[in-house]
């Protein structure tokens, strides 16, 4: 009929989050994990929570990849780098869970694959949920329903702005006729680890009355790690941290080896309870939480001048670090009748406090660390952020050829944080002869001290509308406008300047400071959305999307460089645009190293969805050209070579994403996935990568040039998966697996310059087999079959490969994959 045509049509303009690159769920079981929540759709049927819509992934001309409960807990999927493997165009630099692990769609990135410290927030190109909330957390895969990925700007949809797509945690809701217990276990080893890795967790759901109902989980995972430490000083300024290494005394006199110092435990979990008086209205309110410590990097330095083998760090102390996330939202919708109505609130904190080794920084600097035979330094950071956001929005119902949704959306976000730099014994050293500094002996060796903290408001006002203008074509036209304003304050002091002893600030104390007008940054402005979609026949769908997207600016957390003083040494600091730093008239910064402003893509996507075979066979496919205006790039500042982020003219990326999967039998299936991608500067960039001009470290510069290649992804990617079904004599099931991934090599810096090394190309393949029993459930695996070594980034180059005074300098590092890794799960369910 014509109105069940048009509905079909209606629905896959509202519902954003199904693409071209949907994992289709009947052909890898995903059925049941994605159905709609309270209803029997069928096992091709997905809900998409943004609109309350059902639709199946062949009839959305819009991007997504789909990864249902079933497939995450079977393939045993524990974090989103596992998934993304799987997902064309879009890849995560997995750094560990030490530091910041950047998420890149299609290229959208010019960052060096460099240490990520103090990244949290993905790399900033992608939007990542939690339920209806706007979060950040690399989160625990656990009690899922799925994770949708979408490529491409969704702001004319979605309440978080996104320059280049997002990520979307989907929990299951508590469920009203279900009274349910779940219990799993895991444990496994990795080949470079000495002892066994282990998690258990629970899952219950209960129904306390027709209009409500609680469901939880809570997970424990004690990780192992696989990092050996074998460098780890006795004791930090009294021990010598580069003996004779060809010594075994002289190393056991001054190291005390830690073995599998990367570990990681982690509790996270889930309380949500559910209310539902009528067939109206529906609210959950859920609380999160995920708390972490980590031991140390996920790295090895056998890339540095220490002798280091491919599963051993060459720093002096541990690195430990902890992490909390909380998260409490609200989330109501109403039916109106005529529209749906969502309210989504949030309130969320995070917190960490972690340790690094400095060492190699500054004995880089040579400004007289070096000079102490026992010189170790380390930092301690402590950081908490803070956020309240707050989205509404109404979609349209009915058979109307006239679909629309309108939404409003409301951020504002605190982040604080301190650097404290100490160098132990130091002080005693220098103050002695011949040198008699005279330097404040303050309390642990606490030589450099910052603080910084920003405040971000943002709003913005969404919505869509789209017009079936026959049964086989629709156009969707959609816009936003957005407004932020951004304040900080930044502080730099060096304590062995100061009295003794130094006060340092709590993080209130850092809040209470008054913002800097000079970092006060405010924008606004106008996204708007294009697409049209025509059904050439019953089986295959062809579309053209235009949209646009954008990601605010930020401060990049240093003091301002004083006024250039010939007989003063200048310390970590940022330089303002036209400031002079040096003698010489050409010694004038060329852009501002204090903050950074907006950046904006343009997204340009033709795609077509397909299906053969009686529906057993899906083929889709997107060509894309994205044009990214003003990208932030990663930099340094010109005094003490400190990372900070500027601001580039212009690249661009093209490219072709593929996806395929085939029923071949009712007991075998085939997927595939395959992307190319070219991401360049289209427009000279001055001093854009940082180098260092040997012997010493005196600070140098690239330009980076049209043409440059973008770091940080592929330029191709593949996977492959195959699922076999073999049913047994009794009536259970075992289901045999296996999964192919590849990625081509990856530039470090943009264009390979600055004397940077790039990451090979590598092929990983996991294997696992499942006996499914109905009610318990024990899957035997092995990731990494082939027990691959990975590198994952890098930090450095090979010129800081220096030995300076007897210290050997070890920033050239490079983070690692895990060894292959044998391990079994289990899980056992209870009621029904």
């Amino acid at each position: 009929m014509k109105s069940d045509t048009k509905r079909k049509s209606l629905k896959r303009q509202l519902v954003t989050s199904i693409s071209a690159f949907a994992i289709p769920l009947s052909s890898l079981a995903l059925g049941a994990a994605a159905q709609a929540q309270d209803s029997s759709a069928s096992d091709d049927i997905i809900v998409v929570t943004a609109t309350r819509r059902e639709e199946t992934v062949q009839e959305v001309p819009l991007n997504i990849a789909a990864i249902g409960g079933e497939q995450i807990e079977e393939q045993g999927f524990s974090e989103l780098a596992d998934v993304l493997g799987y997902v064309p165009g879009i890849n995560i630099v997995d750094r560990g869970g030490r530091q910041g692990n950047p998420i890149i769609v299609r290229g959208l990135n010019a960052d060096p694959i460099g240490s990520g410290d103090g990244n949290n927030d993905g790399g900033g190109t992608v939007a990542t949920y939690l339920g209806e909330i706007p979060i950040f957390i690399d989160l625990k895969l656990n009690d899922l329903e799925r994770v949708e990925v979408l490529l491409g700007p969704q702001g004319t949809l979605y309440g978080a702005g996104t320059l280049g797509g997002a990520i979307r945690y989907i929990p299951n809701r508590p469920q009203f006729d279900s009274d349910t217990f779940e219990v799993r276990a895991q444990a496994y080893q990795y080949s470079e680890s000495g002892s066994l890795s282990t998690g258990v967790g629970i899952t219950f759901n209960h129904g306390l009355t027709d209009t409500l109902a609680i469901r939880g989980s809570l997970d424990y995972l004690d990780d192992s790690g696989f990092i050996d430490y074998p460098f780890v000083v006795s004791e930090v300024g009294v021990s010598n941290p580069d003996p004779d290494f060809n010594d075994a005394a002289d190393r056991a006199a001054n190291f005390s080896p830690v073995e599998d110092a990367d570990g990681e435990e982690a509790f996270s979990g889930r309380l949500a309870a559910r209310w539902a008086p009528n067939d109206v209205f529906d609210a959950t309110l859920t609380y999160y939480f995920q708390f972490q410590d980590i031991g140390g990097r996920t790295i090895s330095s056998q890339r540095s001048t220490v002798p280091a083998g491919r599963y051993e760090s060459g720093l002096r102390v541990l690195e430990p670090i902890s992490r909390d996330n909380e998260l409490v939202s609200l989330e109501m919708t109403l039916d109106l009748g005529f529209a749906e109505l969502t309210s989504a609130t949030g309130y969320g904190t995070y917190e960490e406090d972690g340790q690094r080794d400095q060492t190699d920084l500054l004995i880089s600097l040579e400004y007289s660390y070096e000079t102490f035979p026992n010189f170790t330094a380390f930092t301690r950071e402590i950081g908490e952020d803070d956020f309240f956001n707050q989205e509404v929005r109404l979609v349209s119902t009915g058979d109307s050829n006239i679909n629309w949704i309108i939404g409003g959306y409301y951020n504002k976000s605190n982040v604080s944080g301190s650097s404290s730099e100490f160098v132990p014994n130091y002080v005693d050293y220098v103050n002695a002869a011949p040198f008699f500094f005279g330097l404040s002996d303050q309390p642990g060796g606490l030589e450099y001290y910052s603080t910084a903290y920003s405040q971000l408001t943002e709003q913005a006002f969404f919505g869509e509308v789209g017009w079936d203008i026959t049964d086989r074509l629709t156009v969707t036209v959609g816009g936003r406008y957005y407004d932020y304003e951004l304040e900080a304050v930044n502080t730099v002091d060096f304590p062995l300047f100061e009295p003794v002893p130094f006060q340092r600030m709590s993080i209130s104390e850092i809040r209470d400071q008054a913002f800097d007008p000079a970092l006060f940054q405010a924008d606004d402005g106008v996204l708007t959305k294009f697409n049209i979609a025509y059904d050439l026949t019953d089986n295959i769908l062809a579309y053209f999307t235009v949209s646009e997207g954008y990601r605010i600016g930020g401060s990049n957390g240093l003091g301002p460089c004083p006024a250039f003083d010939p007989n003063a040494t200048q310390g970590a600091c940022a330089l303002a645009p036209g400031q002079q730093y040096g003698p010489n008239p050409g010694d004038i910064a060329q852009f501002d190293e204090r903050q950074f402003g907006p950046d904006q893509t343009t997204n340009n996507e033709l795609g077509f969805k397909s299906t053969w075979l009686d529906g057993a066979m899906t083929f889709n496919g997107a060509f894309f050209f994205v044009e990214w205006e003003g990208p932030q790039v990663s930099s340094a500042t010109v005094n003490a070579n400190i990372p900070i982020t500027v601001n580039a003219a212009g690249a661009e990326s093209t490219g072709v994403e593929l996806q395929a999967s085939w029923q071949v039998t009712p007991a075998f299936a085939l997927r595939g996935t395959f992307s190319r991608t070219t991401s360049e500067l289209t427009e000279d960039v001055p001093f854009l990568v940082r180098t260092i001009t040997p012997p010493g470290f005196a600070t140098a510069f690239e330009d980076g040039q049209a043409g440059d290649r973008l770091p940080g992804s592929p330029e191709t990617q593949f996977s492959i998966f195959a699922r076999y079904e073999q049913e047994l004599a009794n009536g259970n099931i075992l289901n045999w697996n296996m999964g192919l991934t590849h990625q081509g090599d990856v530039l470090t810096r943009t264009g390979g310059r600055g004397s940077s090394v790039a990451l090979d190309s590598y092929t990983q393949v996991n294997a696992s087999v499942t006996y499914d029993a109905d009610e318990w459930r024990a899957t035997f695996f092995a990731n990494n079959l082939f027990d691959e070594y990975i590198e994952t980034g890098i930090r450095s180059t090979p010129l800081s490969n220096q030995t300076i005074a007897g210290h050997n300098v070890r920033s050239h590092y490079a983070n690692v994959a895990p060894p292959r890794t044998i391990g079994v799960r289990f899980s056992r369910s209870f009621g029904e």
